[in-house]
C-alpha cells in the first residue's frame, strides 16, 4: 500500500543518537508513513542500529551507500525511493515530537497548501530550549500564507521542520546540492515556489546540539572550509531571490548579518593566522548589499568596520565587550546645538584616533521608549496610576513626559507627576471618559535633548498594551459607579 507520508533520514556516524531519533519516528501518531533510512557510508555502529529497526518495523527501509557523499546527495537518494503523498526530512541525531507529522499533514489536507512548517526547539544536554534561529518566525501561526507576505519566513531556512506535498517537490524539480548547508537554498526555494504555506505554532522538531560522538557539521561552523561552504549557500540563495523574489533580499541579508557572520567572527577570535579568514571576510561583505551593511545595528556596524579594515585585535575586544554586556550597551548623546546619539562601545572615545567615522556608532534608530504601568488603584473618587517611563539603553532621566488616555478617537490628557528617576504618577476621574469607548490605552510622549518618542504603556513586564476598561460602560451610555 502507498503510505501517506515518506520521511527521509540520512545517516552518518550518529551511533549515540540514532536510536532516539528512530524511536521518535516509530512513535508518530500518524502511523501511515514510511521511513527511508539512507546509510551514507557510516563507519560506526549506526548502520547496525538502522538495520535492527528495519527488521522490527516494516515501515522502515534501509538504503546503503558505500561512500560518504554528504546529507544532500543522501536525501536525494531517499527522495527517489519515496512513495508517499507527502514528504518530510529528519536528521538522524534529532528527535521528532509524537504529534508533529499528524499536525503538519492534517493542516495540509485541510488547506491544500504546498508545505507546512512549524516551530523548533533546541535539544541541549537533554533539555529543550527555544531555537534562536527560528525564534521570531513562528510567534503568530497563519494558514495559506506566503513568504512574500509573511517575510519573517526568511528566517525559516531548515528543511526538517516541514512537510511538503511530494507532487509540489517533483513539479519544481527540487533537489539538494552537495556540500555543507545544502538545506538552506532548498528551504528558501520551496518557500518562494510554493503557492501557499501553512505556519503552525506547535514545536514540530527537536534540533540536537551534540554532546558526544562526532561533532555535527553545524557545530564545526567556525572551520575555514565550513565557512566557505556557508558563503556558497548564501550566494546561491541570494542569486535565486534576486531572480524570483527580490523583495526578500534585504531581509535575507539582515539575517546573514545577524546570524551567519557570527561564525566568521568566532573563527577570527580563535585564529593565530587570520590572513585566509580576512580574505574570506572580504568575499562575505562583497556578497551582501550596501544597504544591509549600512543599516545593521550600530554594534554590528562597528564589528564590520573593524573586520573590513583587518583590525583583528580591536575586533576581538569588541566581541568580548558584546559577551560581557549582560544588561545591554549604553547609548549616549553628543552635541550642543544638534544632539546625536551614539553607542558607547569600545573605541567610541578614541574613534578619531582610529579614524572610525561617527556614523559607525550612530544608534538613534535603536532608541526605544519603555513605558509600563505598575499599578492602577481606585481611591473612591479617582483612579491613580503609577508607572515607569524610560528610553531603552539610555541611562539619563527623560526630560519631559506627557500622558493621555485614548480610546482611538478621543484624547484625555492627564497631569503628570514625576517620582524618582523614571517614575511617573497620574490620576483621573472616570467621568472624564464619559461618551467614549469601553477601553482606553495610556499613551506617552517623551522628550529629551531634542529626541521625541511616542508610544503606549505596557501592562507591567508583559508585552501587551495596558488597557483601562470603563466601569459600567454600555452602548446606551456610561453608568459610572459612585
Amino acid at each position: 500500500m502507498i503510505p501517506l507520508l515518506s520521511v527521509v533520514v540520512p545517516i552518518y556516524n550518529v551511533e549515540p543518537y540514532i536510536t532516539e531519533c528512530l524511536k521518535s519516528l516509530a512513535a508518530q501518531t500518524l502511523d501511515d508513513l514510511e521511513v527511508i533510512l539512507v546509510n551514507d557510508g557510516s563507519g560506526d555502529g549506526s548502520r547496525r542500529v538502522a538495520a535492527d529497526f528495519v527488521a522490527r518495523d516494516g515501515r522502515f527501509v534501509l538504503i546503503d551507500q558505500r561512500d560518504n557523499l554528504g546529507p544532500g546527495p543522501a536525501r536525494n537518494v531517499g527522495i527517489r525511493q519515496a512513495r508517499g503523498t507527502y514528504l518530510a526530512f529528519a536528521d538522524s541525531d534529532d528527535v521528532v515530537p509524537p504529534e508533529a507529522y499528524a499536525r503538519l499533514v492534517g493542516t495540509l489536507a485541510e488547506t491544500g497548501s504546498d508545505l507546512a512548517c512549524g516551530a523548533v526547539a533546541r535539544l541541549v544536554d537533554g533539555v529543550l530550549e527555544e531555537s534562536t534561529l527560528h525564534e521570531k518566525a513562528f510567534r503568530r501561526p497563519e494558514l495559506c500564507t506566503h513568504i512574500t507576505d509573511k517575510q519573517v519566513l526568511v528566517r525559516d531556512r531548515t528543511v526538517w521542520n516541514k512537510v511538503y506535498r511530494r507532487d509540489f517537490w517533483e513539479r519544481n524539480a527540487l533537489a539538494f546540492p552537495a556540500g555543507i548547508y545544502e538545506d538552506v537554498p532548498v528551504a528558501m526555494q520551496a518557500h518562494v515556489l510554493a503557492g501557499s504555506v501553512d505556519m503552525v505554532g506547535d514545536v514540530v522538531y527537536h534540533w540536537r546540539k551534540r554532546d558526544a560522538g562526532e561533532t555535527s557539521i553545524t557545530q564545526r561552523r567556525a572551520e575555514l572550509p565550513n565557512l566557505w561552504d556557508r558563503l556558497a549557500a548564501i550566494r546561491a540563495v541570494r542569486s535565486f531571490l534576486d531572480e524570483r523574489a527580490p523583495e526578500l533580499l534585504d531581509g535575507f541579508d539582515a539575517l546573514v548579518l545577524e546570524k551567519d557572520i557570527v561564525f566568521l567572527f568566532q573563527a577570527l577570535e580563535g585564529s593565530d593566522e587570520p590572513g585566509a579568514l580576512l580574505e574570506l571576510a572580504d568575499a562575505w561583505l562583497a556578497s551582501l548589499s550596501p544597504k544591509a551593511l549600512a543599516t545593521a545595528p550600530s554594534l554590528r556596524r562597528l564589528e564590520l568596520h573593524l573586520l573590513r579594515r583587518g583590525l583583528v585585535a580591536e575586533l576581538r575586544k569588541v566581541r568580548e565587550f558584546r559577551r560581557t554586556c549582560e544588561d545591554g550597551t549604553r547609548i549616549v548623546p553628543r552635541g550642543l546645538r544638534v544632539t546625536n546619539w551614539y553607542g558607547d562601545y569600545p573605541f567610541f572615545r578614541k574613534r578619531r584616533r582610529l579614524r572610525i567615522p561617527d556614523e559607525v556608532f550612530d544608534a538613534r534608530d535603536e532608541l526605544k521608549l519603555v513605558a509600563r504601568v505598575e499599578e492602577c488603584a481606585w481611591t473612591g473618587s479617582e483612579y491613580r496610576l503609577r508607572g515607569q517611563v524610560a528610553i531603552h539603553r539610555v541611562e539619563r532621566r527623560v526630560g519631559k513626559v506627557s500622558l493621555w488616555l485614548s480610546d482611538g478617537r478621543r484624547r484625555v490628557p492627564l497631569e503628570v507627576r514625576r517620582a524618582g528617576r523614571h517614575g511617573v504618577c497620574a490620576s483621573f476621574d472616570p467621568k472624564r471618559l464619559e461618551g467614549g469607548g469601553p477601553t482606553w490605552r495610556l499613551m506617552v510622549r517623551a522628550e529629551t535633548r531634542g529626541l521625541v518618542l511616542k508610544g503606549w504603556f505596557r501592562d507591567g513586564d508583559a508585552n501587551s498594551a495596558w488597557r483601562f476598561s470603563v466601569p459600567g460602560w454600555s452602548r446606551s451610555g456610561m453608568d459610572i459607579t459612585q
